[in-house]
Formats: C-alpha cells, sequence, structure tokens
C-alpha cells in the first residue's frame, strides 16, 4: 500500500514536469528555389531562333549551301559554321569556361553543319541549365566588354537572329520561303 500512495503522490510532479516541456518547434520550411523566370524567357528566344536556324538547313538544298550574294558575305554554310563557332564562345563566357575548339565555319557538308549546330546548341543548354536568375547576374566578360552570364546567353540569341536575318535575305534572293514566314503545320 505504501508503494501505492507514492507513487499516487508522484503523479502530480510528474503531470506538472510533463506540463512545462514545450512541444518541439515543427521544422522551418525550405526556401522556395530561386526563380528562373527570366533565365527562361532569355532561353525561349534562344530556342524559337534555334528552331529557324536548324529548319533553315535543313530546307537548303545541299547545291545551294555554297551560295554567296557578294564575294565579301558568308555562305550560307559559312553563316551555319559561324553561328556554332559563336555558340562556343557567348555561352563558354556564361559557364565561365574556355571557349571549346571549333572550326565550323569551314565545314561545308549539311551533315556536317548539321552536328556542329546541334553540338554547339546543347552545349548551349547547358549553359542555361546551370544558372538561374540570381546565379545569371554574375559578372563575365564578352567581348572586352562586361556583362553576365544571362547576359552573355541573351546576346547569342540576338547574334544568331542576326545571322538568320542574313539566311532570310539569301533565301528570298534564292526564291524560298524562310521557315519564319512559312505558314504553321
Amino acid at each position: 500500500m505504501r508503494r501505492l500512495i507514492a507513487l499516487l503522490s508522484c503523479l502530480p510532479v510528474i503531470a506538472a514536469v510533463s506540463a512545462c516541456q514545450q512541444p518541439a518547434p515543427p521544422a522551418p520550411a525550405p526556401p522556395p528555389p530561386p526563380s528562373t523566370a527570366v533565365t527562361a524567357s532569355v532561353k525561349v528566344v534562344s530556342d524559337m531562333v534555334r528552331g529557324y536556324i536548324g529548319k533553315s538547313l535543313d530546307e537548303v538544298p545541299d547545291a545551294k549551301l555554297s551560295y554567296q550574294p557578294t564575294k565579301e558575305v558568308r555562305t550560307f554554310a559559312q553563316l551555319f559554321g559561324h553561328i556554332a563557332d559563336s555558340n562556343y564562345f557567348f555561352c563558354a563566357a556564361s559557364k565561365g569556361e574556355k571557349q571549346p575548339d571549333s572550326a565550323a565555319e569551314k565545314l561545308t557538308a549539311k551533315a556536317d553543319l548539321k552536328k556542329a549546330l546541334d553540338d554547339s546548341f546543347a552545349y548551349c543548354d547547358g549553359a542555361f541549365s546551370a544558372i538561374n536568375d540570381q546565379t545569371g547576374s554574375a559578372s563575365v566578360e564578352v567581348e572586352g566588354t562586361k556583362s553576365t552570364k544571362l547576359g552573355a546567353l541573351s546576346f547569342n540569341a540576338s547574334h544568331n537572329f542576326e545571322h538568320y536575318g542574313n539566311m532570310v535575305t539569301y533565301f528570298r534572293m534564292n526564291k524560298m520561303v524562310p521557315p519564319s514566314s512559312q505558314p504553321a503545320k
């Protein structure tokens, strides 16, 4: 009986101690992932011109790859190769890497140009996937000018559109319709 009384007399003490203990606070919610809204908007433009360039290469007949309106400007093939080489230049700047060796501007066969373009665009995909809106604001240098990682990728998309514009002129001079002017399928 004494044991029972001793045990019962301890219950209020145990209850009081238990009541004083605070429950563990909930774990803080993980921070949201960094925004990619701005990066994604530049990627949309880059992908758009990439599609036009790829479709252009598909549609230019092999015999027209050597087309050159005047001796002072690039041929169709040289334009495609120049875009591939430049993709490495701009995207390497964004990645903070040394530009990979590429001599695509010297290529003349459609299959070789297609591979060079595909490889260079895949390299740029890696530059896009390596950044978000915050890390994309890190400083880099492009052609001796201070920019950002995302700025280098934006410059690349602009550069590609510039040369796609050259291709549009070549298409029109050859009585062909450039991809961006074709009806949607």
